[in-house]
């Protein structure tokens, strides 16, 4: 899996403008959750879609950002978590064990 570490608020902005083109995914981890860690573990390995920019948050490295990611994206704070982006909102979220790549591929492929 080819994760775009997000440890900056300005990617906001550029995961806005590159979901102009195509939907992009941010993945929600803690890494002190156990959870959080199955989910990612079966996140990464049903994954297949690399043309899609998939970017990772350190929930408890960078928190503020997750706060972030809720007000502009008008999601509740979860964790785990995964959102698609898509000409700049978020039509698609999931958390804890709803987390699916099956369910997102729809929304990668709109």
């Amino acid at each position: 899996m080819n994760w775009i570490p997000l440890t900056d608020e300005k990617q906001l902005a550029e995961i806005v403008e590159t979901s102009q083109e195509k939907p992009v995914v941010i993945f929600k981890h803690s890494t002190r959750c156990s959870i959080s860690s199955t989910a990612l573990n079966r996140f990464e390995r049903a994954w297949d879609s690399e043309n899609t920019p998939a970017y990772y948050l350190d929930l408890i490295a960078y928190r503020p950002i997750s706060g972030q990611i809720a007000e502009q994206f008008a999601v509740e704070h979860q964790s785990p978590q995964v959102l698609v982006i898509d000409k700049g909102v978020c039509p698609y979220s999931a958390t804890h064990w709803d987390i699916s790549v099956d369910e997102i591929k729809p929304y990668l492929n709109a």
